[in-house]
């Protein structure tokens, strides 16, 4: 029988990142050596604090159903770390917990975009906005910003895209594929401008927050303008900072109206984020944050080991990131040079099939002719990986 599907999974492509992923651990299953230096979550267990308030919550018997929007103590423990680490106050009904740092985002799409609403979205982004505003019937519109620029749009860039069917603007920072992370001075420059657009929704993803280097303290643009409250969304979640991505827990704090629309969808799709999950992220969020720190120091040891390395091989010119565990390589030469490869894609499948190495190319983020690679990995296995692309390339 030929079924025929909708048109809006028509629209949509699988995450490329994912699929990297599964090619290499294919590779590894045929007894082939690939280092993975695509995945995009950290390499570290869960901190076993965190591991042990889960335990005691199934010892406890909460294994029931939840609240959809999430239990009383983790939404408490939500508003207490944005009171924290932020300065904003919050209300329990302005608090979303989701399956996941993405099903926030899908909801607000869902909640806010119509027939196509425009959805600025800086490039290089991370994978999934394209495609969630595009599942909600909306329109994603880029503005790019290469490392010329330390990929991070200005104002008057902004404002070049902005029309009267500008919905949302995206502000992810510190940024998954480039490390980059805006500045206060730098995000008050975009405030001041939308704030001369009063119906644009903005929302401010914080994932990478706590994985700042050189001891760079975060800002976001609520933080810098508190004016922008009213219409402003932050979205972040435990999965990178706690090393907890397969616990899927992910929040979004916002205006109470939007969250509601937001919580009804989630009600009608996957309903309460898992309740041992949810006494896990609240564990995480309220005790002592000493493993953030661990983790973040041994990410920044790795960037600087392989930033260094990298910009040691020809053809390759990486700028130092600011934060998370990626980096993001202008490999335009390393392209030019290699002999049947074009593009950022087929350097990506050689680099898999020639040096057993697994990055992601920069057009999966809207950035052709560079690679992100993960240090989301041990030292040797990033040595490993350099030692090989500087016998490749050099």
């Amino acid at each position: 029988m030929d079924i025929k599907l909708s048109s809006r999974v028509t629209r949509i492509k699988p995450s490329p990142t994912l699929a990297v992923t599964a090619k290499a651990n294919q590779l590894r299953s045929e007894g082939i050596d690939v280092i993975n230096l695509a995945a995009g979550e950290p390499d570290f267990d869960t901190p076993d604090h965190i591991k042990q308030a889960a335990n005691q919550a199934i010892a406890d018997g909460q294994t029931k159903y939840t609240p959809v929007g999430g239990t009383v103590a983790l939404k408490n423990a939500i508003i207490a770390k944005i009171q924290r680490d932020s300065a904003v106050q919050y209300q329990a009904n302005e608090i979303l917990v989701s399956s996941g740092g993405k099903q926030s985002f899908y909801n607000l799409c869902q909640a806010v975009i119509d027939q196509d609403d425009e959805v600025v979205i800086p490039a290089p982004y991370w994978v999934s906005y394209p495609d969630m505003v595009l599942l909600a019937n909306g329109k994603p519109v880029f503005v790019t910003a290469d490392h010329t620029q330390n990929f991070k749009i200005t104002p008057q860039q902004l404002q070049a895209v902005l029309t009267e069917k500008t919905k949302m603007v995206v502000i992810n920072s510190p940024s998954n594929p480039t490390g980059a992370c805006y500045s206060a001075d730098e995000l008050k420059a975009l405030a001041d401008l939308l704030l001369q657009y009063p119906n644009i929704i903005i929302a401010t993803d914080d994932m990478y927050e706590h994985i700042l280097f050189k001891q760079q303290s975060f800002s976001n643009i609520l933080m810098v303008c508190p004016a922008l409250k009213e219409r402003t969304l932050i979205l972040n979640g435990v999965s990178k900072a706690y090393s907890m991505t397969g616990w899927r827990i992910g929040y979004a704090a916002g205006p109470a109206a939007i969250m509601e629309a937001m919580k009804n969808i989630q009600s009608q799709s996957t309903s309460n984020p898992c309740s041992i999950s949810q006494a896990a992220a609240t564990e995480a969020l309220s005790a002592d944050q000493a493993c953030v720190s661990m983790m973040r120091d041994s990410f920044e040891q790795r960037h600087d080991f392989i930033v260094a390395e990298l910009n040691k091989i020809k053809g390759i010119s990486c700028a130092q990131s600011e934060g998370t565990f990626y980096c993001f390589a202008n490999i335009q030469d390393a392209i030019a040079a290699t002999e049947g490869v074009t593009n950022d894609i087929e350097f990506a499948t050689f680099l898999l099939e020639q040096c057993g190495i697994a990055i992601v190319p920069g057009s999966a983020f809207g950035l052709p002719g560079y690679m992100r690679i993960s240090f989301a990995t041990s030292m040797q296995k990033l040595t490993d990986a350099v030692d090989r692309l500087a016998q490749r390339l050099n």
